[in-house]
């Protein structure tokens, strides 16, 4: 088949929507004659890659036997709303020109965000023929209002989402990666729906190829947060982490990523003793990093319930390491921990006492630690395998 990928963030990004949008069309392209429209790196840094800064506006290259285009789209170093509304626009009007490069469709799969790219994926199919298959990562508007960038009320809001669905209609098909988030799906299209999860690699996230990791402190229980420093986090929560944690000496918490927030927290937390930044690593090194931390954390505002299903937690319990996790009440996340037995998710106001117990007991019990942790590499292995699951979808295109 021929196959168009649309999708802002591509490779070398290897965090998040870049990193699925790439291990898809590297899978598909064994068979298939794959080719992808995108703009230039920039995330999580909010910045386009330095290597891409000098290239011209319009650049393709072969990467693993995909033919990429890509467009220089605008990159907000601190992304508001409008400024992401604006370069979902610039991305779409700038790679209209990457349609005409498409020679022959069979069929065109619109990674979301963006939106818009949608509109893309539709003009391709109407010029080249094929099925339009849209791919939903994110619901880009839900999560902006959930997380207080734009205001939930009012006449903007109605009109984006009736815009969203009139994009959506426009689909053959629309798939997504969480059953909550295929839930939400059915209100907003009457396009047929279905489960297309993210995966791991789970030979690349593997305590068994890990090398020990310097920045660790073997003498401590190290507590680590590494993705995304972004608005869907509970920041104001990890800093009062942070600060109870003072009381247990044990503990070290390292925050290691980049994002919007990323300065903020940084500066939030630099007269903190028991907590260190450090830069995202590369994917190369991120098994090492894993596997070498005694637990994960990650804090989600309790206001998102399912508009993302953090990719990251994929990777925090192939780890075989515990995690601790916070939301709302309904989110799926939580019923995957609940039925590993992987980990622990907290989604009550007053959560900082029980967690903080619940670090200490995880000090206190190591063999109890090592059975969650293991508990949670199972899992995945069990329901995220990254062949069965593109093998699976494969055979659905």
């Amino acid at each position: 088949m021929n196959i168009t990928i649309i999708s802002n963030n591509y490779y070398p990004e290897d965090s998040g929507i870049g990193l699925y949008s790439a291990g898809m069309a590297e899978y598909l392209a064994e068979n298939h004659n794959v080719k992808v429209i995108t703009a230039m790196p920039y995330y999580p840094q909010w910045e386009i890659y330095a290597e891409y800064k000098s290239k011209p506006t319009y650049f393709s290259e072969i990467i693993n036997n995909v033919e990429v285009f890509r467009f220089k789209t605008y990159t907000p170093k601190k992304p508001t709303f409008l400024k992401r509304i604006f370069q979902m626009c610039h991305f779409f009007i700038g790679s209209l020109g990457n349609i005409f490069r498409i020679k022959k469709n069979d069929v065109v799969i619109v990674v979301m965000p963006f939106t818009i790219s949608i509109f893309l994926g539709w003009f391709l199919k109407t010029i080249k023929g094929g099925k339009l298959l849209v791919h939903v990562q994110d619901f880009e508007f839900d999560a902006a209002f959930e997380t207080g960038l734009s205001k939930k009320s009012g006449l903007l809001p109605k009109l984006i989402f009736k815009v969203e669905r009139f994009f959506l209609n426009r689909a053959d098909s629309v798939s997504t990666i969480s059953y909550g988030m295929l839930k939400k799906l059915e209100t907003k299209t009457a396009s047929s729906t279905s489960y297309f999860p993210n995966w791991i690699d789970y030979s690349k996230i593997n305590p068994e190829t890990a090398k020990p990791n310097k920045i660790f402190d073997s003498n401590k229980f190290n507590i680590l947060y590494s993705g995304n420093i972004g608005a869907k986090q509970d920041w104001a929560f990890f800093i009062d982490f942070v600060k109870a944690c003072q009381e247990i000496s044990k503990v070290h918490i390292y925050l290691i990523g980049e994002g919007a927030k990323r300065d903020e927290v940084v500066e939030r937390i630099k007269n903190f003793s028991n907590c260190t930044y450090f830069p995202p690593v590369r994917y190369e090194e991120l098994n090492d990093l894993l596997c070498n931390a005694d637990l994960h954390i990650l804090f989600q505002k309790s206001t998102v319930v399912d508009t993302v299903m953090p990719s990251k937690i994929l990777g925090m319990m192939a780890s075989a390491k515990p995690s601790i996790v916070t939301g709302h009440e309904e989110s799926e996340v939580k019923y995957n921990f609940e039925i590993s037995n992987g980990g622990f998710y907290y989604c009550e106001e007053n959560k900082l006492d029980q967690i903080l117990r619940q670090v200490n007991y995880l000090i206190e019990s190591p063999q109890d630690s090592i059975e969650i942790g293991n508990n949670a590499r199972k899992f995945i292995i069990e329901k995220f395998s990254m062949n069965k699951i593109l093998c699976k979808f494969e055979k659905t295109l």
